[in-house]
């Protein structure tokens, strides 16, 4: 990842845990082009045609500002087993045996290409998070259709 991809990186997960803080959860994507241009969106997690249609317009807002790189970020809950991650939408409900809420990443650089990652996160007991520092995933990384970022990527790479 390079330097300006990951600026903009921590610009989209800095505006994100601040949103967490304050206990609202959109989803936050940057497009940086001609300009920079940040959008969100609160129904992002309600149901998979609301993810893909934030997705969708992001990716036309892309085009109108010529992006070369993007990063977005999605509040979620992780169980990670042996062979595979499960996720699920954040929620006001207790976490379950071995699930752990994390800042779900996704980036595209036009010469770099795509990388994913997260930013685990825990809570104290009266409820503020504390957040880690980003991880990049070093393993091969196969998204599948519902992982975040995905429709925005198919679209973005469609133009």
């Amino acid at each position: 990842m390079n330097d300006d991809t990951a600026a903009l990186l921590f610009d989209v997960v800095d505006r994100l845990e601040g949103s967490i803080v304050t206990r609202e959860c959109p989803a936050i994507v940057a497009l940086g082009g001609e300009r920079l241009l940040v959008l969100s969106d609160y129904d992002y997690l309600r149901d998979p045609e609301s993810a893909a249609s934030f997705e969708t317009r992001a990716a036309a807002k892309a085009q109108e500002v010529q992006a070369t790189r993007w990063v977005l970020a999605v509040p979620q809950v992780w169980m990670i087993t042996p062979d595979k991650v499960y996720s699920r939408a954040v929620s006001n409900h207790a976490l379950r045996e071995g699930e752990q809420e994390s800042i779900t990443w996704m980036s595209f650089d036009q010469s770099d290409g795509v990388d994913y990652g997260r930013v685990p996160y825990t809570r104290r007991p009266n409820g503020e998070p504390v957040f880690d520092e980003p991880e990049m995933f070093a393993v091969g990384v196969r998204p599948a259709e519902h992982m975040p970022g995905y429709t925005l990527l198919q679209a973005f790479l469609a133009r």
